[in-house]
């Protein structure tokens, strides 16, 4: 487990803890094994344990029968038991660490006990405190009444999860209770901020007094989940930063009347906040139920830590679900922020589902965290909270207060404090998405449940379909006075962004409607500042975050349509949509209200919840489109064509497809061919819609070109740059099976000649089209598009197979030729056909394997990862999506691919990719255990699908040990880059920058020449200077005429000759989408000197020592055939490295 993954986000930090354990743990299992040493004083030696016969063959304990039982029947299998007990293990503290703690914790106590007394001051007075030392309170308004001094806690205590047991690694935080003594404070204290205040002034007070000890090692500021009303002051000891003391001001237990923080009640006076005159009386001022929620948290700390207390002493279990439930927590970025689901609530879930005997005390920690998440995820807080009180007293408000004043409500055992006060119902509702998601795959055996529920970070860029950010905060004041929000602002003591934000988040809601599934938004992170500096202000929050789960089905609808005119909620549409509300007239005779909005190709149509997004919130919340950075589409420029209106090369493959569907029909409908055709079936990647640019209908522009008489082609005039590269786009055409085809190789060949001709002519007699007959192919030219259709004998591959040897005996053995055939004429056809339905299935499936395919490329990978290896691994990211949904656009898609290249584990797992669901429990079993069992021969990079579980025939040739892990490494690194500079609004918005292949690593360099580079529109950054190369796209296509030069890319024949001629010596690479440079990187082994052989002569130089004449690469002479060899194609070769002289 070590080698994966771990929980913690330091894993240096980790790493001595775990040393410690094994030492601590080391010393009593070798005091138990040791022999004593005799009198000899020879060395003591180690024997195992002898166990009597009894002790061997007796029964299991109950305990035991109960663990086996256990791990038979809630486990898929043994391992996951065994992979939550190493995790338990992983963040649980050392005792080492406790000693550590324990330790700090006496010294900070000792401390705090000798603060010194100060003399008494009214509140807004500060000149006790010294300049270097600032209060941890905004103090907005600036005065409060009041009086406040200096004196030692009446007692320090630990609260929390520490002393609880659920304190977990990484994040190590102790928390601290100072209790002010009752002479600072007053009763009347809970109004108007005045015991906020003076709780911050307290610890102002300690942090200036602790400043000048040497056993403190940094002391800053925080607050308590993002509450500025609550500020804490962190410490940590000198010699390390392994853990956080957490110091809380709190008031004497029952200080304050828990009735008088109410929901209704109001305890910030509107004449004060405001500093107007105010006729209101005290019984109209509007209720403060955050506030109050605030200020009573900070009495209740001490009664929870003993209501904990007592639950957890009857279920052995509890602090190790609580462990694994934060685990879960974490991944998901749930718990820590304002409003976050964090591990006080964790632990408080718990004791609900214990005390209502939903779980019991018997149970483990695994079956604790799966009964949470099944509450969790059945369980809606926003419409039926929950209570721990098991009989609150007459003052405590009833279920439906909370609910008037609070999204979610989950109530405290005192009856007064709902604990989720400042959570919103999307949050929540997050949490319950996230339940229901890990409960879905945590019961199928199919999917690694522990990696997928523990393991696996959701940050929320790779978790949202799209993700949009508020960059300046300062603007959502100005949303507070649209809404007319001052008393909700009073309420949040003027905190405008969490004030505004619910408003925001229904608003959204409302808008998007159908077309998402799920809203969340990010939690904004505790502050942390210096003690000697200022309270930060609001703004100086980073972005708020906001991600949509998208419906792919109805998200990229253009046409909102509202209520019928004459209905009563039509006014209420008109209000919501503003000017962008019109009447409409429909095909079905209804007249509506409806909103059109703007976009003519699907990456355009993908966009149109920006739309909604921008428009509503200039409309009703003042928040202009400027502050809005919305990062939904912005990988898509990289697969981007089109100018007039941009494409991402849906509708291009729509086009093919539609051509091929009409090319199907007619093939089918042929006569005259002497048999019949059985099946037609497509065999390349836009028939997928997977191809990274989909092949354009183009028109030939015949000033371009001569025309060849014999074969009536078009051939370039002499000095014309590369003609457009058209792509042959394979159709696979299988005949009827009859005894009258030959069963000799070369008299197939010659038969499926002669089917080629003879279609040949009769598309041409019937249909006009341009075709030209080939032994291997037909091509013909349709629609300004080329199809390649190749004629297929199913007994073909068998015959290839089949020879006979000198005996006069059939030998049947399989071959790379056989095996070739077969993958062209059966497996691909099948491939593509389940590819395209998978695109039926999911609109983004395509434009995610181009993004995909158009990376490979860029980073010189796709000669090692293949164009249908590419496709499947994001085939991968739909079937089995686990922790994730599928993806709902190509950018989220991308970065999943990425971090599936990245973080899977080649070497020791297969990765299956169950296509059309065909794939049993079993099957998986079966594929896992024979890819154990003959690991070392098979493929570095192993994909089972249902029709090839055991050899991996899509990676048999690649890519190569060396490949993958730079592969891998290179992913790493791009995801990193890529998902900082998508969510940072700081960083220059340039994502053509993971495109761009570090050229560091390679030996030689060749530049070609652009001219002769006919794809070189498609590069990754497109030139200034494009030249013509005979054909006008975007005219109307033509269907006859001469046949233009098809399939001819002087790139790729180069590379052909290249790697034909120096293979042994060098590895080739180039992107295939308009890449300009070829990289060679020489192979280390070519250049270890050889015995001399005349065989073996070819691009080497001889080198005589004495008696012994051997060879090694002659490097100048091999780049001077580089250069002669792409006469016309190369620019320049440049050599960057010496490393053929060792």
């Amino acid at each position: 487990m070590k080698n994966k993954q771990t929980v913690a986000d330091d894993a240096a930090e980790m790493i001595p803890s775990e040393s410690h354990e094994e030492q601590e743990n080391e010393a009593p299992s070798k005091a138990k094994r040791s022999k004593p040493e005799d009198a000899g004083g020879e060395e003591s030696v180690y024997h195992p344990v002898k166990l009597s016969r009894s002790d061997l063959y007796k029964p299991p304990s109950a305990e035991e029968l109960n663990q086996l039982k256990e791990a038979e029947s809630l486990f898929h299998c043994s391992l996951l038991k065994m992979q939550m007990e190493e995790l338990l293990k992983e963040v649980a503290l050392s005792e080492r660490k406790k000693q550590q703690i324990d330790s700090f914790i006496q010294t900070v106590t000792k401390l705090i006990q000798t603060v010194p007394e100060s003399p008494e001051v009214e509140v807004s007075d500060l000149s006790w405190l010294s300049s270097e030392v600032k209060v941890p309170f905004l103090l907005v308004p600036k005065a409060t009444k009041g009086k406040f001094h200096m004196v030692p806690p009446a007692s320090v205590d630990l609260i929390g999860s520490y002393p609880l047991g659920t304190c977990t690694k990484p994040r190590i935080r102790v928390d601290l209770a100072v209790t002010i003594p009752a002479d600072v404070l007053h009763p009347k204290d809970v109004v108007n901020q005045r015991y906020p205040r003076k709780r911050a002034l307290y610890l102002a007070g300690l942090a200036q007094y602790l400043a000048s000890s040497s056993e403190i090692g940094t002391m800053r500021y925080s607050c308590l989940h993002g509450n500025r009303l609550r500020p804490v002051l962190l410490l940590t000891p000198p010699d390390s930063s392994s853990f956080t003391v957490n110091v809380h001001a709190c008031p004497p237990p029952g200080f304050f009347k828990p009735s008088r923080f109410h929901p209704q009640k109001n305890n910030i006076r509107t004449e004060w906040y405001t500093g107007l005159q105010n006729s209101q009386s005290e019984g109209t001022e509007p209720p403060t139920p955050h506030y109050n929620s605030s200020v009573l948290g900070d009495l209740l700390p001490r009664p929870h830590l003993q209501f904990l207390s007592a639950v957890g002493s009857q279920c052995s279990a509890f602090a190790d679900g609580v462990a694994l439930l934060k685990v879960w927590l974490r991944q998901r970025e749930l718990d820590q922020g304002t409003g976050c689901f964090n591990g006080f609530l964790a632990s408080m879930l718990l004791a609900y589902l214990l005390n209502s005997r939903r779980i019991s005390n018997s149970m483990t920690a695994y079956q604790l965290l799966r009964n949470s998440l099944n509450f969790l995820a059945s369980t809606d807080l926003t419409v039926n909270g929950i209570s721990l009180a098991k009989d609150p007293d007459s003052s405590a408000p009833s279920m439906e207060e909370f609910h008037n004043v609070f999204q979610v409500v989950f109530v405290d055992p005192s009856g007064h404090l709902n604990m989720c006060a400042d959570m919103t119902a999307c949050t929540y509702k997050q949490l319950q998405h996230e339940a229901s998601v890990s409960m879905q795959f945590w019961d199928n055996p199919t999917v690694d449940g522990f990696h997928s529920l523990l393991m696996t970070p959701k940050p929320m860029i790779r978790t949202s379909d799209h993700v949009f950010q508020l960059c300046e905060l300062v603007k959502l004041q100005s949303s507070c006075k649209k809404l007319d929000l001052l008393s909700e602002l009073m309420d949040h003591s003027g905190n405008y962004v969490h004030t505004v934000l619910p408003f925001i988040l229904s608003l959204l809601q409302q808008g998007l409607g159908q077309r998402i599934s799920l809203l969340t938004h990010s939690l904004s992170p505790d502050p942390e500042w210096s003690v000697e500096s200022e309270a930060p202000k609001h703004k100086a929050q980073p972005p708020l975050c906001f991600g949509l789960l998208l419906k792919p089905e109805l998200a990229a609808s253009v046409l909102e349509r509202g209520p019928p005119a004459d209905s009563p909620k039509s006014a209420e549409f008109r209000q919501l949509w503003g000017s962008r509300s019109e009447l409409r007239r429909f095909q079905d005779g209804a007249i509506t209200e409806a909103v059109l909005w703007d976009g003519k190709s699907m990456c355009q149509k993908r966009l149109v919840p920006r739309q909604i997004i921008t428009h509503l919130l200039q409309l009703h919340a003042d928040i202009p489109e400027s502050a809005i950075r919305y990062v939904g589409a912005l990988l898509d420029d990289v697969i981007k064509t089109g100018s007039e209106v941009p494409s991402t090369g849906e509708e291009e493959s729509l086009l093919v497809v539609q051509s091929y569907d009409d090319l199907s029909r007619k093939l089918w409908r042929l006569e005259g061919l002497p048999l019949s055709i059985t099946a037609v079936q497509g065999a390349h990647p836009a028939l997928r819609y997977t191809q990274v640019f989909p092949p354009v209908p183009l028109k030939m522009d015949y000033s371009f070109f001569d025309k060849e008489k014999t074969s009536r082609s078009l051939v370039p005039k002499e000095g014309k740059p590369c003609p457009a590269y058209i792509t042959p786009i394979t159709v696979i055409c299988h005949m009827e099976g009859s005894g009258k085809w030959p069963h000799d190789r070369l008299a197939i060949r010659h038969i499926r000649t002669a089917f080629h001709i003879r279609m040949g002519e009769l598309l041409k007699k019937h249909h006009n089209y341009t075709c030209k007959p080939c032994p291997t192919h037909l091509d013909v030219w349709k629609d300004g598009l080329v199809f390649r259709i190749q004629v297929a004998y199913h007994r073909e591959p068998q015959v290839l197979r089949e020879s006979v040897n000198a005996e006069g005996l059939l030998v049947v053995r399989d071959n790379e030729e056989a095996q070739a055939l077969e993958m062209a004429t059966n497996h691909k056809p099948i491939l593509t056909s389940t590819l395209h339905g998978l695109q039926q299935e999911h609109p983004c499936f395509g434009a995610v394997c181009r993004l995909a395919k158009r990376w490979l490329g860029a980073q010189l990978f796709s000669e090692d990862i293949t164009e249908d290896t590419a496709d499947l691994l994001v085939a991968s990211l739909f079937l089995q999506p686990a922790p994730f949904t599928p993806p709902g656009s190509p950018q989220v898609g991308f970065l999943r691919f990425l971090h599936l290249l990245a973080s899977f584990d080649w070497r020791n797992n297969p990765l299956i990719v169950n296509l059309n669901n065909q794939l049993a429990v079993s099957d998986y079993t079966e594929i896992k255990n024979d890819f154990m069992a003959s690991r070392e021969s098979l493929p570095v990079m192993f994909i089972a699908t249902p029709k090839e579980m055991k050899q991996s025939m899509w990676t048999k040739k690649g890519p190569t040990v060396q490949m993958l892990q730079r592969v891998v490494m290179v992913a790493a690194e791009s995801l990193k880059l890529l998902e900082h500079q998508l969510m940072d609004s700081n960083q220059t918005q340039d994502v053509r920058v993971v495109m761009r292949p570090p050229l560091d690593a390679y030996d030689v360099l060749i530049q070609l020449n652009p001219k002769q580079v006919p794809l070189l529109v498609q590069a990754v950054d497109p030139p200034t200077v494009t030249f013509s190369r005979g054909a006008i796209a975007g005219s109307a296509a033509q269907t006859g005429g001469a046949l233009p030069v098809v399939d001819y890319n002087p790139v790729t024949l180069y590379l052909a000759e290249l790697r034909e001629a120096f293979g042994d010596l060098a590895l080739f690479f180039c992107d295939p989408h308009g890449g300009t440079v070829i990289a060679v990187l020489w192979k280390p082994k070519a250049f270890m000197p050889t015995p001399f052989k005349t065989s073996q002569l070819s691009a080497r130089s001889v080198e005589v020592t004495g008696d012994e004449a051997k060879t090694i690469p002659n490097v100048e002479a091999i780049l001077e055939d580089f250069c002669v060899m792409g006469k016309g194609l190369i620019k320049s070769v440049e050599a960057r490295t010496e490393k053929w002289s060792f």
